[in-house]
């Protein structure tokens, strides 16, 4: 993987960790910065994974949301317990 290959997946994470937290219903007691952090988490992962199957955006993307929702949930929960 390139540098940029690895700023695009940054960036792209941030994006996708805004969609994960949007897609998981109720409150969220994570803070941005985590939300964030793990939207990056689910770019990589999730890009990972869809390359398994395609490389057709559309499917990488889906994959990095839903990743990334399933981050954010098991995330909150932890957190939430924890507070």
């Amino acid at each position: 993987m390139t540098i940029t290959g690895i700023i695009s997946a940054i960036v792209v994470g941030l994006i996708i960790g805004a969609l994960g937290r949007m897609v998981v219903p109720g409150k969220q007691h994570l803070s941005i910065w985590l939300t964030l952090l793990l939207g990056i988490v689910a770019a990589f992962v999730g890009g990972w994974i869809a390359s398994l199957f395609t490389t057709f955006w559309i499917f990488v993307l889906v994959v990095q949301i839903v990743v990334a929702a399933a981050l954010v949930y098991l995330a909150d929960g932890l957190y939430a317990r924890r507070s």
